[in-house]
């Protein structure tokens, strides 16, 4: 008896169960799609060792902290649930039914309702994780061969487990709420509306001024100082002082605009008198007036909350994108190894600050050494290599050891010294990218102020050197004079940009005493990269004649060996053959003039370039999708609540004679201000935090954001565009049955 009563109160009550199914729903669908990502990389042809476990771990730990806020969302649906069936609960004890069996009966729906929407959101996750794998294919760039269904057994049990939390505590709540409350405040509970206090609009608007000025402030500071991420060591507590200052301004000036909002409103809107009267715009305005007083707060919350979203999705992907775009060009050949040379500096550092003996052994490098005749040393099995090990010298010999010389696999090959630009014993470098900047009247960009950019200054390299890796690049050389130089710069973007409108401008550099003119007038930046890395290796290098830079005597600073394998040579055996070699230290007279520094295979860093933009790709997603989830329940909630308490309001509009479609475009224009004032915040407060991000990653790049903002939008606009609909159809539905009874009392 008690089951077909609940069961038949779920279909009667659909409407109101709505939201609440469709957030439960959308929660299993989610978690139960992302945490089968484990299987989609096998599925996917994605080999590399270990990246399925770490992003099944990722996500597993991810999904624990958004069930929270889940659980959060579902109990906070459900107390709008709860509000309007009280009356129904009061009226079941009224008719003689104990507590105990209105309990059963909430739990038995609360099941009923719970179960369906798990059984729906399984079966939606499944098909979820089915397109995924091709998702997933793409941003690892791999081809699937061999496709199939498959059911994750984990994922299924991590989204039981979430879910049994979840109804655990909303029929523990509900059950709380039945017993104690009185039966005089359920059988009243439709005829208690919310007290509201209108505030006064004068002050309201001042109010709203204070906190469009503090944002405006925040927006000028943060365009200003940008975020502290390139501040020196010496600048950087007062940069993040500073920065943590502007996030405060813009913090209580979200929270100042929106509890000022109802005052500006109703000003503005009064100051029209031909919109103001028109219609039921007048009780529109008071409504939203009355309304946003009590939910101001909750408002500026969802404003920081989709900013974030927004701002994370869409920067995270798009650095990640950039990354991507540029890995050919930052990883030029097979593979690469980096000797760094001990400078004044470096000897004068670790005699004061690591160990006086071990610095015993060190020699300023006043020459660069043959890397290529000096690559050799003991390959080590890989589970016995440490972190860190790579570089040391391997003096011992066991019997697991095997020789390894760099020519078994090279083919084409090439070592660019980098020169600093000022000569051995001398200090302060004669070339820096602030005095280019001076010269053309131009700002420096902005990731090198607060650098070390000034104090290292621009490398000097060897024109022979560099057209040697242009040829290896298929490139034609270019004809460097003893008195002209060549800028080059493999990161793009602003530094790119300042470099060739440098020597575009016929601007003369001064080297060791001698003034030497542009070459060409455009950095090459294809052709730029001195080594393989994530990121550019080359922040600006000045190539010169061969004949200049050995009458200049400038002090080393690094070596790099770039090598192509050996034609019709397996990639993957080329890198297995070499990885893991022990490098014997370099000696010169018994001393060390540098040690050997990071060694880069070309297809290791494709590898984790794919892995690290799939990995932000999905974290990014699934945090970004939850949040605005989490941001459209609660502004439906809220607004079906108002409905709910404004429905004698509805009534009485429809007995003076106002027309149906009236009052549903005023329900409308109310939750549309609602929905779309936070929106707009977030937005406004995203698009200033993009700009100032792209500035910064400009300097590795030209960074698009085009193609990630569309997809972020249309993933968003679903979700909240998706609540917005749902919630003026159950609003209508509401309105109606409030005027359907304009005759009954």
């Amino acid at each position: 008896m008690l089951c077909k009563l609940a069961w038949g109160n779920v279909r009667r009550a659909g409407r109101d169960y709505l939201v609440y199914l469709l957030t439960l729903t959308l929660g299993v669908t989610v978690f139960y799609a992302f945490n089968t990502v484990s299987m989609q990389v096998d599925i996917a042809g994605i080999k590399e060792e270990g990246l399925s476990e770490l992003m099944g771990s990722m996500l597993g730990y991810l999904t624990y902290f958004l069930a929270g806020v889940m659980a959060f969302l579902v109990v906070y649906a459900n107390n709008f649930i709860m509000k309007r069936r009280k009356k129904e609960f009061g009226l079941y004890q009224v008719l003689g039914m104990r507590r105990g069996r209105v309990a059963t009966i909430m739990a038995l729906e609360t099941v009923f309702v719970s179960v369906g929407a798990f059984v729906a959101g399984i079966v939606l996750g499944v098909g979820l994780s089915q397109l995924m794998t091709f998702f997933t294919a793409s941003l690892f760039k791999t081809q699937i061969a061999d496709f199939h269904f498959f059911f994750s057994v984990h994922a299924f049990n991590l989204t039981l487990a979430c879910m049994l939390v979840m109804f655990v505590l909303t029929l523990l709540l509900n059950l709380r709420a039945v017993r104690r409350t009185r039966l005089i405040e359920l059988m009243g509970a439709e005829r208690r509306n919310e007290s509201i206090k209108t505030r006064n609009p004068w002050i309201a608007i001042a109010i709203f001024a204070v906190g469009v000025a503090l944002v405006g402030v925040a927006y000028y500071r943060l365009l200003r100082d940008g975020f502290p991420l390139t501040a020196t060591d010496s600048k950087l507590q007062e940069a993040m002082s500073q920065f943590g200052i502007t996030t405060a301004m813009v913090t209580v000036g979200t929270f100042a605009l929106f509890w000022g909002l109802s005052g500006m409103l109703i000003k503005l809107l009064q100051s029209l008198r031909g919109v103001y009267w028109r219609g039921l715009n007048m009780f529109t305005v008071r409504q939203l007036a009355a309304k946003v007083n009590t939910v101001c707060f909750s408002m500026g919350v969802i404003a920081m909350i989709l900013f974030l979203a927004i701002t994370s999705v869409t920067c995270g992907m798009s650095i990640a994108n950039v990354m991507n775009e540029n890995l050919e060009r930052y990883n030029p050949v097979d593979v690469s190894q980096t000797y760094v040379y001990y400078t004044p500096e470096t000897l004068d550092y670790y005699k004061e600050y690591v160990n006086p003996s071990e610095a015993d052994r060190m020699v300023l490098a006043d020459a660069t050494v043959d890397l290529y005749a000096a690559w050799h040393g003991d390959r080590k099995d890989p589970d016995n290599v440490a972190d860190g090990i790579k570089g040391k010298s391997a003096d011992n010999n066991d019997e697991t050891g095997k020789k390894v010389n760099i020519a078994d696999v090279a083919g084409e090959h090439v070592q660019i010294d980098s020169y600093l630009s000022y000569p051995l014993g001398g200090s302060g470098p004669s070339v820096v990218a602030g005095e280019m900047c001076k010269a053309m009247g131009e700002k420096l960009p902005k990731a090198l102020e607060g650098s070390n950019a000034d104090a290292m200054g621009l490398f000097v390299t060897p024109a022979s050197q560099y057209n040697k890796l242009r040829q290896m690049m298929g490139e034609e050389p270019v004809s460097i004079g003893r008195d002209q130089y060549l800028l080059t710069c493999d990161m793009g973007g602003e530094l790119g940009d300042l470099y060739t409108k440098y020597m575009a401008g016929g601007h003369a550099l001064t080297l060791g005493g001698h003034e030497l003119k542009p070459a060409t007038d455009k950095s090459d930046e294809d052709t730029a990269a001195i080594a393989n890395s994530a990121m550019g290796s080359n922040p600006g290098t000045v190539v010169v004649a061969d004949e200049l830079l050995s009458q200049l005597n400038l002090q080393p600073y690094s070596s790099n060996l770039l090598v192509n394998y050996k034609q019709g040579m397996d990639t993957t055996e080329a890198d297995e053959s070499i990885k893991y070699t022990l490098l014997d230290n370099l000696l010169v007279d018994g001393k060390e003039p540098g040690s050997w520094g990071v060694f880069i295979t070309r297809s290791e860093m494709y590898t984790q370039a794919a892995q690290m933009n799939g990995m932000i790709s999905y974290l990014a997603i699934y945090i970004g999708f939850v949040l605005v989830v989490a941001c459209a329940a609660i502004l439906s909630i809220q607004q079906l609540s108002n409905v709910a308490d404004g429905s004698r309001s509805y009534r009485v509009l429809a007995q003076i004679g106002c027309d149906d479609r009236q009052i549903r475009h005023s329900v409308m224009a109310q939750q549309a201000v609602f929905f779309l004032f936070p929106l707009a915040v977030g937005l406004a407060h995203s698009f200033v935090a993009l700009k100032v991000i792209i500035e910064l990653v400009s300097v590795f790049g030209d960074m698009s954001i085009g193609g990630t903002v569309g997809l972020t939008c249309a993933i968003f606009l679903a979700a909240y565009g998706g609540y917005f609909l749902v919630t003026y159809l159950m609003s209508a539905g509401m309105v109606q049955a409030a005027i359907a009874t304009r005759y009954s009392e």
